[in-house]
């Protein structure tokens, strides 16, 4: 019997999902299907609108083998699990003769825990557990959260907190869940059979898919013990991502009140002098953390390494005395022995890392002072411990024996992969090494007419942007320019402190054109109020760059305030460029300009979602036209038609909202 074709299936797929068949999903599919077929490595650049979903499910289900798909966002895979596969297996299994199961596979703290939810929740002044929900006061938030959580438990399938509507706060859930380490073992709870953790690590076993996130695959790599099943393909979706997610597992950190919450959950369960010895090594650490250190430690100070040390043994001493003391008198000794050695391991083990001093770590100190807007809760400060690069873990454990595909709308930097492809360990494309994979990249396109489409603007004739500077001439410029587009302006800054100043001063100037800032509500309450009323503006920072999705006349204007570098203090990337110029190449074009490159090309591609979108990305900071970079960055943009003419610019928004305001 002939296999079907490529073209069949994927045609099969795209009809069952209501969507149209892209040149750029063909070409993407045929790439996806060899390199799979050749056990070799792929980076695809796919544009939005694309379907590169499908570009790479359909090629991973006609191959048979069982696939890993990570994604770094909780949305793509609610569409991939709920919309995408269904589909898509639905549609090819009269084709290929069978019905790939597909399941979803989180970290443990993403699934209600029956044991915290029926036995209670160890605390940490007192010997045993307690009832949160007599804790709570029935009419507080955090009371009926927790009365919520225990009537969902009775009528959920999964345990997973994505699948409770509307969700719960943080404190809630951590009254109901665990992380791995303070998990039981299935065979020591008394609620192992039913455990939704178990569940989903047993349907992922038997599943052809395994659609997952950032943050579990780099836990299976970096940990060594699998938690992923063995697989023989691996796609990585919205991989411009991974690095930054893979270091953020990677990254440890230590706060006095850390250390503090171990003192108290190991102290009822350790003889007295093991207790003493962690209580007397915290008090120390946290009087150093009260001084004021540098930011980056590139020597850890004599009088904070000791302390370290001090922390170090202690807590050496406490597992060793929590393994070897049983007390019969603490109600459910085993939960709340399991979290007590959870946290005491925590504290061990950073401050072991720290201690340890490996060259290939970035060790800063952090004092976070309580500021307006929400942006912090509370002051505190804190040890953090990050890894120089994390290109030759993911050399390492990434790209060995299995087929990998990375995949985005933006991993061409300045025109090719390799400023992506070298920090994820690869080396230049096409070359061949004994630690080298062979890798490709292709670039599919994009279905959009970016030229026709979209107008890329830089306000050349303002000043240079100093920093933490009034640029007085920069409101001035965006006032008119969301004048001109009648609102419906996206405002991407590079720091919340600049989103403040701008919306502060621009809600005076302008009080017609509401303007939202992110903080002010949840993320998903701005993104839904800006889509639906064209007038208003939405500012803010970072996640904005990357995750707003507004076709449609509520966003035709894009305005990115400066170019957005990194911080000079950064302590991770300054540390990453000091040791690329060390090495003898070009530390700011490698770290922070493609930092900023990849920043610009995700907030640009904010503005055309749709074949009908039109509209203007505005950057209101004159080096990209001046400086010698700003090729690099604008090549790594999406390619509108570019001007710095000012009076053009505001001619075309005038008529893009003039057009947007005629009946269809």
């Amino acid at each position: 019997m002939t296999q079907p074709s490529l073209p069949e299936l994927l045609h099969a797929a795209v009809t069952a999902v209501g969507g149209t068949e892209r040149p750029g999903q063909v070409a993407m599919a045929e790439a996806v299907a060899e390199a799979i077929d050749d056990g070799a490595h792929l980076l695809v650049q796919a544009g939005t609108g694309t379907g590169k979903s499908l570009g790479y499910l359909v090629p991973a289900l006609a191959h048979g083998e069982r696939v890993v798909v990570a994604t770094a966002t909780l949305a793509l895979q609610r569409q991939l699990v709920e919309r995408d596969l269904p589909r898509t297996v639905e549609a090819l299994h009269p084709i290929l003769r069978r019905r790939p199961e597909f399941a979803m596979l989180k970290g443990r703290s993403n699934y209600l825990c029956l044991h915290r939810l029926h036995e209670g929740v160890p605390q940490d002044e007192e010997e045993g557990l307690f009832d949160q929900f007599e804790a709570a006061a029935p009419t507080s938030k955090l009371g009926q959260d927790l009365l919520r959580l225990r009537d969902w438990s009775d009528e959920t399938e999964t345990g997973d907190r994505d699948d409770l509507t509307p969700g719960v706060s943080d404190r809630a859930w951590s009254q109901v869940s665990v992380s791995s380490r303070e998990c039981l073992g299935a065979t020591k709870c008394a609620y192992g059979a039913e455990c939704f953790a178990e569940a989903a690590r047993e349907r992922a076993k038997l599943a052809e898919v395994i659609v997952t996130n950032h943050a579990l695959l780099a836990i299976d790599a970096i940990e060594g013990a699998p938690v992923l099943p063995q697989h023989e393909v691996l796609i990585v979706d919205e991989a411009h991502e991974l690095v930054s997610r893979v270091t953020g597992v990677a990254t440890g950190e230590l706060t006095p009140g850390q250390v503090n919450r171990a003192v108290r959950r190991a102290a009822k369960l350790v003889n007295e002098k093991a207790a003493d010895q962690l209580q007397t090594a915290a008090e120390g650490f946290e009087r150093l953390m009260e001084l004021a250190l540098p930011g980056r430690l590139e020597e850890i100070p004599e009088d904070l390494g000791y302390a370290l040390m001090a922390l170090r043994d202690a807590c050496r001493t406490v597992i060793s005395a929590i393994g070897s003391t049983r007390d019969k008198s603490v109600q459910d000794e085993d939960a709340v022995r399991k979290q007590a050695l959870a946290s005491v391991e925590s504290v061990h083990d950073v401050a072991e890392r720290i201690t340890h001093g490996s060259e290939w770590d970035v060790v800063w100190y952090e004092r976070h002072e309580p500021r307006g807007g929400g942006a912090y809760r509370h002051s505190g400060a804190s040890l953090r411990v990050a890894p120089m690069s994390v290109s030759g873990l993911l050399r390492e454990k990434l790209f060995t024996d299995r087929s990998v595909v990375l995949t985005s709308a933006t991993l061409k930097l300045g025109g090719d992969f390799n400023g992506v492809g070298a920090s994820l360990g690869l080396g230049p494309e096409g070359a061949e090494g004994d630690d080298l994979p062979l890798w490709k990249g292709v670039d599919v396109g994009s279905p959009f007419d970016y030229p026709r489409q979209g107008i890329l603007y830089v306000a050349k004739h303002l000043a240079r942007p100093a920093r933490d500077g009034d640029r007085k001439d920069m409101l001035d410029e965006l006032t008119e320019l969301i004048q001109a587009a009648g609102g419906r302006t996206l405002g991407l800054f590079s720091s919340m402190r600049a989103a403040q100043l701008a919306a502060e001063d621009l809600r005076s100037r302008i009080p017609e054109y509401p303007i939202l800032l992110q903080g002010e509500e949840t993320l998903g309450e701005l993104i839904k109020n800006f889509a639906a009323d064209p007038r208003t503006c939405l500012f803010g920072t970072l996640s904005l760059w990357q995750g707003v999705d507004v076709p449609g006349p509520s966003c035709q204007l894009v305005v990115m305030d400066k170019i957005p570098f990194p911080r000079p203090d950064d302590p991770l990337m300054s540390a990453r460029q000091k040791a690329v110029e060390e090495a003898g190449g070009n530390g700011f074009m490698a770290v922070a300009a493609t930092h900023a490159a990849l920043l610009m090309a995700q907030g640009a591609g904010r503005l055309v979602r749709a074949s009908g979108d039109r509209g203007v990305v505005a950057v209101l900071d004159p080096r990209l036209a001046t400086a010698r970079y700003g090729s690099y960055l604008k090549a790594s943009m999406p390619d509108f038609w570019y001007t710095t003419d000012r009076n053009q610019v505001r001619k075309s928004l005038a008529a893009i909202d003039a057009a947007a305001k005629q009946p269809d």
